[in-house]
């Protein structure tokens, strides 16, 4: 009796576990496909020029991202702050940059001047000036790709002014004419400088607020395909992609 009892026990904890695990196992698939519907739902939500990756892997994932984005704030800060300096010297103060550059080594050549003679008079060590050396293979590398982006550039332009396609030909047109006219407005330097400062604030405000900027930003682009659609149905669809078919259609 004592046998059977002590089975019996032991399939009704058996029975019991089961339970227990089947629900641990209900309750898991049930997290997991919880989570691949979230993904999925995030994996549907419209975001700025069709990324997938977040902002950071955007901007490359490194040390530049992590300057962009203020995840280092005193480098992000001081470079910030280094540029606006320079802004100010020269747009505000109406500084030219030979008569800086030589005010700033007169500064710096006199006081490492007299801090070398005088360091025997008071006791303390000399300066210790470094011996700054410029590596061959970085400057060969940055010159190699300055090459390889200006012999794209040449292609570029070749191929707009050759009248193969018009369409681009007047695009580039207007905006080059664009930015004479922004250039007429702030100078070369305060354009620079206003780029810096939307460079160090416009991606870490997205960074921020991406889920209520997003929606806004869909929003626009539809209205904007909108307008464009219309634009391309009345103007640009006449115009003639070259010279070649203008001159079909004239003969026609």
């Amino acid at each position: 009796m004592s046998d059977h009892e002590d089975h019996k026990s032991e399939s009704l904890m058996e029975k019991i576990s089961d339970k227990i695990h089947g629900k641990d196992d209900s309750s898991s698939s049930s997290d997991s496909d919880d989570d691949n519907k979230i993904s999925a739902m995030k994996s549907k939500v419209f975001r700025m020029f069709g990324r997938e990756k977040p902002v950071h892997n955007v901007f490359g994932g490194g040390k530049p991202a992590d300057v962009l984005l203020w995840k280092d704030k005193k480098v992000s800060g001081g470079i910030l702050g280094g540029v606006s300096i320079i802004w100010f010297l020269f747009e505000v103060l109406e500084y030219h940059l030979l008569t800086l550059v030589c005010h700033s080594l007169i500064l710096t050549l006199a006081i490492l001047f007299l801090w070398s003679n005088a360091s025997a008079f008071i006791n303390k060590s000399p300066p210790k000036i470094p011996q700054v050396v410029i590596p061959e293979k970085p400057v060969l590398e940055i010159v190699s790709s300055v090459r390889i982006e200006l012999n794209k550039g040449f292609a570029a332009i070749r191929d707009i002014a050759s009248g193969k396609d018009l369409k681009k030909f007047l695009s580039v047109i207007a905006g080059l004419w664009f930015v004479s006219i922004i250039s007429n407005c702030y100078n070369f330097l305060t354009l620079v400088y206003i780029l810096v400062v939307l460079l160090f604030t416009v991606p870490v405000a997205y960074d921020k607020y991406e889920d209520k900027i997003d929606p806004l930003a869909e929003k626009a682009l539809i209205e904007i395909k909108k307008q464009y659609a219309v634009f391309d149905a009345k103007v640009l669809c006449k115009i003639p992609r070259s010279m070649k078919e203008l001159k079909a259609k004239k003969k026609v």
